[in-house]
């Protein structure tokens, strides 16, 4: 029974993550669609609201909810709360509070409100992705792992991954000053 709610969780866990990850992208390209003009942005808009919206309500938030059942499930089953595994759960209580800025961001968007620019979405994207490097350490080391190297490993994965955003905002930038009509 433990492997078959263990495998459950994993899948959950999956699911979750690839809504998280796509669902800001979906974001950024709605908040790209608003620099458009008429009719492509509102053909745009209406496109990635009905896309948003399925996303989150019908992927997201369901496979949250389960992750939510099944992991306390598996760690009742497991009988025993391990140094790593009360560390990993500090990740899954941030998971879940990005989870909650991404439902706020959900419900702006639905009301045509823009609070933040493409870039900015770009940059918060990131956070699920250290998140999930984190747990996934986390879960597969466990107790091999020194919390100073997996620290600074996270910062090095941090620094790497916020370099690589601000090299790709450069390049993005030369592109668009260099295609013609722009």
């Amino acid at each position: 029974m433990y492997l078959y709610l263990k495998a459950l969780h994993i899948i959950f866990i999956v699911t979750w993550f690839a809504g998280l990850f796509y669902i800001v992208r979906l974001f950024v390209y709605n908040t790209e669609a608003q620099e458009k003009s008429e009719p492509e942005r509102s053909i745009l808009q209406k496109q990635f609201n009905l896309m948003i919206q399925r996303l989150w309500l019908g992927i997201t938030w369901p496979s949250a909810i389960l992750t939510l059942i099944f992991g306390p499930w598996v760690w009742y089953i497991l009988g025993s709360l391990p140094q790593w595994l009360l560390i990993k759960l500090i990740f899954v209580i941030l998971l879940y509070a990005y989870h909650f800025t991404l439902h706020s961001l959900y419900k702006q968007q639905k009301k045509g409100i823009f609070n933040y620019t493409s870039q900015q979405l770009r940059i918060w994207n990131e956070v699920a992705t250290i998140i999930l490097v984190a747990v996934v350490m986390l879960a597969t080391v466990k107790q091999s792992m020194s919390m100073v190297w997996g620290l600074a490993g996270l910062v090095g994965f941090i620094i790497i991954l916020m370099s690589a955003i601000k090299i790709y905002k450069q390049v993005r930038s030369r592109q668009t000053r260099h295609t013609p009509g722009s």
